[in-house]
């Protein structure tokens, strides 16, 4: 009996210190504090205790739970909420942490159970209803791979981001023909489409100082500083991050590498990472920052942008299944950004079987501007376009035209130089998409002039038909669609007719992804809307 009173005092002593513990948010010593009560309820009989204990235990679960979650050890704490579930199944702070923990694991139909259940058992507040709503919205969009950022467009992006669910759609990891891995579309897909969209494991952002001299590479250093040392962290307190980490290259030859089931990154994953082999619970730091090298990403690289960022805003991630595209100068997706989340669409149609790759640089520039950029990524493209450009036969008057695009001269006689050219060099389809990619800044410039365009008259095709062929060869890309907005701004009374307001919202899906209505599309456009039905 005097054990028992020497534990209630005690677990009565370390209740009152963790109250002043809450209060200050020390959540690393709360941890501490309700591992002890813990241990100490277990040595006084624990699991074959009292119904007391069991009470006690499970509050000190749930308690602990409630903790690790906010320091986002969030495989802690599911083990917590877990543990305290055992001890009563309708604990409703245990389900309520529980569910918000499973939604933060992107497991949406998981969470939604768990707020089921806290519904059925207990009285709630709206909170806990709006939650359950919010996971059913997720896992419908986790499900059908459909999002509508319309209203946050619309709205000037004003609002906070929208909630997006993790979605992998029709592709999977397979191995190229180079033997390095790759994304593969297992169907076939229109432009826009979406293919992934996934949170960051870590992101880190700032804005670099605008003085002069190094002050933007100390900044820089200190933010990578900063974002390794994050993703070390939640490395080390989530065992599925840190095995899907170990997936990614860390810049060996890649023919050494598995190529994993893509069923692993889906939220939903827990059979397959089971079947793999336990990762240490200590991270491998030297192999990690061989991934991070290779695989982080920049947010403000060649990728659509639709919030818009400060010209000295820099932004760096780490997103897991991107980190499996590939360059191409002919890319096939674009991604983009929105919040921590990395989203990729199809940039044009694609065919099952065809390898989803993104440009890692600027791909509407000529074959020897592309080609030192590559070399700085440590790689030499060899895609069908890099091919086709390298060894055609009129591969020296390429060269005469672009340098004279470089040297400042007429950026018509240049795009006119190279329309006769291809009629001459007999030129057809894709790959004129792909040398008008390659001097496109002259036909931009041409079609960004009324008096250029004069000039030449019907010697250049329309934008709006150079623009599909560049799409086609490229992808989409907002700077083709700006010049075929402009163009029907100024050639049809601000504008444009039906027609080519269709082959403007072809090309904004290509460039955008089918992300949101065509209400809201158009605004981006920022053109007056039509009454054609829409």
């Amino acid at each position: 009996m005097k054990q028992a009173v020497s534990l209630e005092e005690q677990v009565q002593h370390l209740r009152s210190k963790a109250t002043q513990l809450l209060l200050r948010e020390d959540w690393g010593e709360y941890i501490n504090l309700y591992s002890h009560l813990i241990s100490l309820c277990l040595a006084a009989g624990g699991d074959g205790g009292g119904a007391a204990l069991h009470k006690t235990l499970c509050l000190a679960h749930s308690n602990r739970a409630e903790a690790r979650f906010r320091t986002r050890d969030l495989a802690g704490a599911l083990l917590d909420c877990d543990r305290a579930l055992e001890f009563d199944p309708a604990h409703l702070k245990a389900l309520l942490c529980k569910a918000r923990v499973l939604l933060d694991l992107d497991r949406y139909a998981s969470a939604g159970d768990c707020l089921k259940l806290a519904i059925a058992s207990h009285p709630v507040d709206d909170a806990s209803r709006e939650l359950l709503d919010r996971c059913r919205n997720l896992e419908a969009q986790s499900r059908r791979g459909r999002i509508d950022v319309s209203n946050w467009i619309l709205g000037g992006f004003s609002d906070k981001c929208p909630d997006l669910a993790e979605y992998v759609g029709p592709v999977e990891i397979r191995r190229c023909s180079n033997g390095e891995r790759g994304l593969f579309a297992t169907k076939n897909v229109e432009a826009g489409t979406l293919l992934v969209v996934t949170r960051a494991v870590v992101v880190g952002r700032g804005i670099l100082p605008e003085s002069a001299g190094g002050h933007g590479d100390s900044a820089r250093m200190l933010l990578w500083k900063d974002f390794v040392e994050k993703v070390l962290d939640v490395a080390e307190k989530c065992s599925r991050t840190l095995n899907l980490i170990y997936q990614l290259s860390p810049g060996t030859d890649q023919g050494d590498l598995e190529v994993p089931d893509i069923a692993l990154f889906k939220p939903d994953a827990v059979e397959q990472l089971l079947a793999l082999p336990p990762a240490s619970r200590r991270p491998d730091v030297d192999r990690i920052l061989k991934v991070l090298d290779v695989n982080c990403l920049n947010e403000e690289a060649f990728s659509t942008k639709i919030d818009g960022k400060q010209s000295n805003y820099i932004g760096i991630g780490l997103w897991l299944l991107p980190s499996f595209l590939n360059h191409s100068c002919s890319p096939s997706a674009r991604r983009q950004h929105i919040g921590d989340r990395a989203i990729v669409h199809a940039a044009r149609d694609l065919r099952a079987g065809d390898e989803v790759t993104i440009a890692y640089f600027d791909v509407l520039s000529p074959l020897d501007d592309r080609r030192t950029a590559s070399r700085r990524w440590a790689f030499e493209c060899r895609c069908e376009r890099c091919d086709f450009e390298d060894s055609a036969r009129f591969r020296p008057e390429m060269r005469e035209l672009e340098a004279a695009m470089k040297g400042g001269a007429s950026m018509e006689e240049t795009a006119m130089r190279l329309e006769a050219g291809m009629r001459r060099w007999e030129v057809k389809g894709k790959q004129k998409g792909f040398l008008r990619a390659s001097i496109w800044p002259a036909y931009a410039s041409v079609y960004g002039s009324e008096r250029l365009m004069r000039r030449c008259g019907r010697k250049i095709p329309a934008a709006a038909a150079v623009a599909e062929s560049v799409a086609e060869a490229v992808g989409g890309d907002e700077r083709v669609l700006k010049a075929v907005l402009e163009r029907m701004k100024k050639g049809c009374g601000g504008g444009g007719d039906v027609v080519e307001m269709e082959k403007a919202m072809r090309l904004g899906r290509a460039t955008y992804g089918k992300i949101m209505k065509r209400t809201a599309m158009k605004a981006l456009f920022q053109l007056p809307l039509l009454n054609n039905g829409v």
